[in-house]
């Protein structure tokens, strides 16, 4: 139910406020909107403002919306209303109206991601977890319990970090356009601050997935390694595990954090069968060895060790909060940047540099939804401007049937001095529908292997 409300809740404010980034340019610009309509088909209720000849309107279908302006090219005006209709207006003044929809999704994004910035939100502390072995991470000298007090790209000003979120977001984006990352940590235990490079250049990352931060080898915060609730009959209940052990070493090798000790489970089959690791553990101050024999389970093809109990504790957490000018800042900027990296990672799937996975369709937008209104309103507030801007940069693509089509429409006459033929018209659209089309397709096609897997 939650999951159908955050969805629906989602779809309406987005498509709303694109929609009213058009209405309200128009009316600016002086042109007469006949319908503002949230939703396609049957509409299930409308009004009128006093004063106004717009008719507002919901329609039964949530999946878009549309503003109908008087127009000569869609229905005969009258010669009075004539300078009211879209088609009669200067260039400059069709152009503002089309690109005044995405970029009210863009605004939004700014403003939803300031809120956040504002209240503040709770982050895990940027102290890394223990780098996968021959990782790029392990092998820039990074071993676990570090804490990042700066970073930024290889050769950059460094700029303070607040938390775990600040790296990876910039691991990420380091990986993706083949830049190194350079950190500035201070080790456990007092250990004194020192520089190190993570050389995400050498990744040639393809897709933004889990994959990628196994390949740089931090999967996450660091945690203490300490043994949670269990399952009973599991493995880890027929080993004598209890909760709020806290894990030493296992085979001998001292164990860091729970990101380790979960990739030493993880990894513990042998030839597909199931070994035992011998470890040893602290339980109210006494050292006691025991001997632990994941299951192997199948997961993506793969053996894996399982032992049936949470593993590794909570990380800890911090407040991150911006005034009102930072906060504002920083979500003109993280705007920006997420709308880089989606139009980036489009460019890629075009020349076949990406996967075509990282298309995602309605429902994987709808579990995001509800799993991110689950967490709080912090989380579905950053699911909101992460959705806006993906909606604003979608539809300013050069695709005929969407706004960035109409701009290249204008673009065309701006240039040559006269509009696209009738019949130029018909094919540009028609084919703009299929690329459409297709699209829709394969991220349908994403959404369900995503749930069926």
């Amino acid at each position: 139910m939650l999951t159908a409300v955050a969805f629906i809740a989602a779809l309406g404010l987005l498509i709303a406020i694109h929609e009213y980034g058009h209405y309200r340019v128009a009316v600016a610009c002086g042109v007469k909107v006949l319908r503002f309509s949230i939703g396609f088909g049957k509409s299930v209720y409308t009004w009128r403002l006093k004063g106004r000849d717009t008719e507002f309107a919901i329609g039964l279908l949530p999946f878009g919306g549309y503003v109908k302006m008087l127009d000569e090219r869609e229905c005969p005006v009258d010669a009075a209303e004539r300078h009211l209709a879209f088609n009669t207006q200067p260039l400059r003044k069709r152009a503002a109206i089309v690109i005044a929809g995405p970029l009210a999704n863009l605004l939004l994004a700014v403003f939803l991601y300031a809120c956040v910035n504002w209240a503040g939100v709770q982050q895990p502390r940027a102290v890394l977890a223990s780098p996968l072995a021959s990782s790029v991470a392990q092998q820039a000298g990074l071993s676990g319990g570090e804490t990042v007090n700066s970073a930024a790209f290889a050769e950059e000003p460094q700029m303070p970090v607040r938390s775990f979120e600040d790296v990876r977001w910039l691991l990420m984006q380091g990986a993706l356009d083949g830049r190194d990352v350079a950190l500035n940590v201070s080790g456990p235990d007092g250990q004194p601050a020192r520089d190190v490079t993570v050389s995400t250049s050498r990744i040639g990352a393809r897709d933004a997935d889990a994959e990628l931060f196994r390949r740089i080898g931090l999967t996450g915060p660091w945690t203490r390694p300490v043994m949670g609730d269990l399952v009973a009959g599991s493995p880890a209940d027929k080993a004598g595990l209890h909760p709020g052990d806290l894990v030493l070493s296992v085979d001998g090798q001292p164990v860091i954090d729970g990101a380790q000790l979960r990739e030493n489970i993880k990894m513990s089959p042998k030839g597909g069968q199931a070994a035992t690791l011998h470890w040893r553990v602290e339980r109210a101050g006494q050292v006691v060895e025991l001997n632990v024999t994941p299951e192997v389970k199948i997961e993506n093809k793969v053996p894996v060790g399982r032992i049936g109990a949470y593993v590794g504790a909570p990380p800890e957490f911090v407040l991150v909060r911006y005034g009102p000018v930072e906060g504002l800042w920083r979500g003109a900027v993280r705007t920006w940047e997420v709308s880089a990296l989606t139009l980036k990672m489009l460019g890629r799937m075009v020349v076949g540099e990406a996967s075509l996975k990282n298309l995602t369709g309605p429902l994987t937008i709808a579990d995001y939804a509800g799993k991110s209104a689950s967490l709080g309103l912090s989380q579905y507030l950053v699911f909101l401007a992460l959705i806006s801007v993906s909606l604003g940069v979608l539809n300013l693509l050069p695709l005929p049937v969407l706004d960035g089509g109409h701009l290249m429409y204008y673009l065309w006459e701006g240039v040559t001095g006269r509009s696209i033929s009738d019949a130029w018209m018909d094919r540009l659209q028609r084919g703009g529908v299929a690329v459409l089309l297709l699209m829709m397709s394969i991220a349908l096609f994403n959404d369900v292997t995503r749930l069926l897997g």
